[in-house]
């Protein structure tokens, strides 16, 4: 009987479930789980996160091509519907359900470092419409650093890079994400990182994005940024210094203890 982490991942849907899974993950310890991700460019160097064992497996009704009946599955996903979700509760001996909404953020992001960037702009790690240039007004002036994401197209991220004064590449993600005084994007996982090393994030609600974060950003009393409403950012940003942003706790070890009871590992 083997353990699975199915996760969500691709060029329309970013990777704020894969650095959620990871943070979970690298929770478990050496608990022996193979990631499952629905894109195989990630797969390929989830190592560098911290995850041993990865297989990319295209679309989610692969998984049953990897793990057999009985196997025990962790499912980090909106794409089942009820059928497809009774079916795998009958498929697998334990089956886990990650809602859209769970909070996880690696250790990492909690150690206090020096701010560096006094802006960093971060749309996400997709954007397949090109949403970023198309609204390139709407960070126009802020002087902002601009941090790249993983499934940019090579032809847009060189234009993007003409746009801004400062760039980091998708292997920088992290120490940007810790050096970065203040951060407005549109990843909700981005936010909680932000929030949990001491740094400012201000949201934005992507129309192509699920709002379910919504209700915990406005208890954590994070600027919301809808339609893409600059005078509303620039109001922001002039009261930032003042703003009061609470601590966020861990919450991963929560997770990984639910998992790990429920698994019996």
């Amino acid at each position: 009987m083997r353990t699975f982490y199915y996760v969500h991942t691709g060029h329309r849907i970013g990777l704020d479930r894969f650095r959620r899974a990871c943070a979970i993950l690298n929770s478990l310890g050496e608990e022996d789980i193979t990631l499952l991700c629905s894109d195989f460019r990630i797969a390929q160097i989830a190592k560098d996160f911290g995850v041993e064992k990865s297989v990319g497996i295209d679309v989610v009704r692969n998984i049953p091509q990897i793990a057999h009946h009985g196997d025990r599955l962790i499912f980090d996903s909106e794409e089942a519907n009820p059928i497809m979700l009774e079916d795998m509760k009958q498929y697998f001996s334990t089956f886990i359900h990650i809602k859209n909404d769970e909070v996880a953020i690696d250790e990492q992001f909690f150690e206090q470092t020096q701010k560096t960037i006094e802006l960093t702009y971060f749309f996400g790690d997709d954007d397949y419409e090109k949403d970023l240039e198309k609204n390139l007004d709407f960070i126009g002036g802020l002087n902002a650093d601009l941090q790249l994401g993983f499934y940019y197209f090579l032809d847009y991220e060189d234009m993007l890079k003409t746009k801004f004064k400062n760039n980091h590449e998708f292997e920088d993600y992290a120490q940007t994400i810790k050096a970065s005084k203040v951060l407005i994007t549109a990843s909700p996982q981005a936010v909680l990182e932000s929030l949990a090393c001491g740094g400012k994030p201000v949201y934005i609600q992507r129309e192509d994005y699920t709002s379910d974060f919504q209700k915990l950003f406005k208890d954590l009393d994070i600027p919301i940024i809808e339609n893409y409403n600059k005078n509303k950012l620039l109001s922001i940003l002039n009261t930032i210094s003042s703003h009061k942003y609470p601590k966020i706790a861990q919450n991963r070890n929560r997770i990984s203890e639910f998992i790990k009871e429920n698994l019996n590992l």
